[in-house]
């Protein structure tokens, strides 16, 4: 195909603002699917966890065919701790598709995507999405988003964009709002107009740069990435430019173009077009792939730095083994040795034996890497998140977040209150009406750590909140952690309700009669500061007086069982997350009550 005719786009947003159903609506009305075809929504997302959480975590491409010319689009995660599968897939497009609610406006991650399409130089289209909601406040989001573009210092020929008003969900867009319309069709006419085409010459010398690696059992790795010059053809030998500046002579065996959610093979492939290729061993995300005769590297692809860590081991509790199928330290390393080749915003640290550091974006980043572990069989323990310093004239700094909190008017007090403790200052704060109130605060990233959780119960549910990094400043000194200790099993066996009856009063239990437990496991929350260790497999004795029925009376409050993220949110330096693929638990890193607090004077 002419490189006229193709058009490469990428869909960036805030989370949840549409992206996906957007993707849905415009494969449908390109023909993708048979008018009798039965297809699920949100169909770009095939990860069970994306289904599950209603989010995009890995970037994926597509295409579609309108009025001759070939689209291909890239739909990109919405939130911010999946920032580095955003900044590699901006590569492959000339412009972007820029996705906004018509209720909640801009947020943190539609400023992150922005700045990083407007360093690039891609054109933007707006799309203002979801403007049947009643509370749509369409010409302030107009505004807002201007206000955006000004503050990220947009070039005039920038703050030129053309505006889009979409329903994604009944699959409809108008380029003004007087308009009525039942399809998509001004959007993909919109897209071909304010789109270039791609740049570079089918006969230049070849230039592919990978930014996406993909597994198929029938031909393994397979090297997703857009041609930027030459053509490229099946039985070509070219040259693989490694990070290391290593050049490796390889054969291409199979050149795969896109179509829908299919991959067409095909035997040649011009600039401007995204490939998958098939057939080249030990390729990695950021690779050029050139002439043999006349190799031109292209510049690699730099994402921000990580700014939390957490330490993964192997499970030592005395559970260990039980429900997983991969336990070692062999095992884990080479599970995160095989997550770098695929993650590139994720840096881990290999130099212990049993235990590894690993580095990403956020907390929500490395718990879905653990959730996606446990899922293939993995066990392994988890520490506590801390922040990834950095030291800048001789001073330490740390990582800084830009928190936007939208909750009812009567929880701004309490908000404020908690946010205020952990070092956070407010910016802004806005009514927008409908009794909520939207709050900006530039906050240390260790403030962050275990406050989704505490400001769920705050707002009794109701708050959102999003956050994303926005640079380093000085150390902020000391900063309060949980305040509550934690009741933990003084001795292996089952919980019974009789004994967890008689713990209620003591704090928040995390267990439910007849669960297994051990020594050192956290098994609830304190309500006084201090850990308490409790025996929660203690009997009623049995007399002639006393019969066992009489437990039947007992009534326990419903316990509250933490999730993953939960978990993760809850534990201090001295205790652990212990995941397996059918359990989550919390336990103290000393297990022995009567060894941990020599330990505790040792750290």
């Amino acid at each position: 195909m002419n490189s006229e005719n193709l058009r490469n786009i990428a869909i960036i947003a805030h989370v949840d603002h549409g992206k996906t159903t957007l993707v849905d609506g415009m494969l449908r009305q390109a023909g993708i699917f048979r008018s009798n075809e039965k297809v699920q929504e949100r169909v770009m997302d095939n990860i069970d966890l994306e289904r599950e959480r209603g989010i995009t975590i890995m970037a994926k491409n597509t295409a579609i065919e309108y009025n001759g010319a070939k689209i291909n689009i890239v739909d990109t995660p919405g939130h911010a701790d999946f920032g580095g599968e955003v900044e590699r897939t901006l590569k492959m497009v000339d412009g972007v598709l820029l996705l906004v609610d018509a209720s909640e406006g801009p947020l943190p991650q539609t400023r992150f995507v922005l700045k990083k399409a407007l360093e690039l130089r891609l054109p933007p289209i707006l799309v203002i999405n979801k403007i049947d909601r009643p509370d749509a406040r369409i010409q302030e989001v107009l505004n807002e988003v201007y206000d955006l573009f000004i503050d990220l210092d947009a070039t005039e020929e920038q703050l030129e964009f053309p505006v889009v008003y979409t329903n994604a969900k009944k699959g409809t867009a108008s380029l003004n709002l007087e308009d009525s319309s039942n399809n998509l069709k001004p959007l993909f006419d919109l897209i071909l107009e304010a789109i270039p085409a791609p740049e570079g010459s089918k006969d230049g010398v070849l230039q592919l740069l990978v930014t996406n690696i993909d597994y198929n059992d029938y031909v393994g790795r397979l090297a997703i990435g857009r041609i930027f010059s030459g053509t490229i053809k099946v039985g070509d030998y070219v040259a693989m430019l490694k990070n290391d500046g290593d050049t490796v002579k390889t054969k291409i065996t199979s050149i795969h173009t896109f179509k829908g959610l299919e991959r067409i093979e095909t035997t040649e492939a011009f600039a401007g077009d995204i490939v998958a290729l098939a057939g080249i061993e030990g390729i990695n995300i950021g690779d050029t792939i050139t002439d043999v005769e006349k190799p031109a590297p292209l510049p690699r692809i730099k994402v921000d730095e990580p700014t939390i860590s957490m330490v993964f081991s192997i499970n030592t509790s005395p559970f260990s083994g039980k429900e997983g199928r991969f336990v070692t330290s062999r095992n884990l390393r080479e599970r995160l040795e095989k997550e770098l080749l695929y993650n590139v915003s994720i840096r881990v640290d290999f130099d212990n034996m049993d235990s590894f550091k690993v580095m990403g974006r956020g907390e929500l980043q490395l718990a879905i890497l653990i959730e996606m572990m446990r899922r293939e069989g993995y066990e392994l323990s988890v520490a506590m998140p801390e922040i990834i310093t950095r030291e800048i004239n001789g001073v330490s700094h740390e990582p800084m977040e830009l928190l936007v909190i939208d909750a009812p008017e009567e929880f701004v007090g309490v908000i404020t209150q908690q946010v205020g403790m952990r070092k956070g200052k407010m910016l802004k704060m806005q009514n927008n009406g409908f009794g909520r109130v939207r709050l900006e605060f530039r906050i240390p990233s260790r403030g962050l750590i275990g406050f989704r959780a505490q400001f769920l119960t705050d707002t009794k549910g109701t708050g959102l909140l999003n956050h994303i990094f926005d640079g380093y400043e000085p150390w902020h000194g000391q900063m309060s952690k949980r305040k509550t200790g934690a009741l933990v099993a003084d001795r292996g066996g089952k919980s019974n309700t009789y004994a967890l009856f008689h713990l209620q009063p003591r704090g928040t239990l995390f267990i439910k009669e007849s669960t297994p437990v051990y020594e050192g496991m956290i098994i609830g929350e304190n309500s006084r500061e201090t850990d308490l260790d409790v025996n929660v497999t203690k009997e009623k004795k049995l007399t002639n007086m006393r019969a066992a029925s009489a437990d039947d009376i007992m009534q326990l409050i419903p316990p509250n069982i933490l999730n993953l993220e939960q978990a993760i949110e809850f534990i201090k330096e001295d205790e652990l997350v212990e995941v397996t693929p059918q359990s989550v638990r919390m336990r103290k890193k000393v297990l022995e009550a009567n060894k941990r607090p020599k330990a505790q004077k040792s750290a």
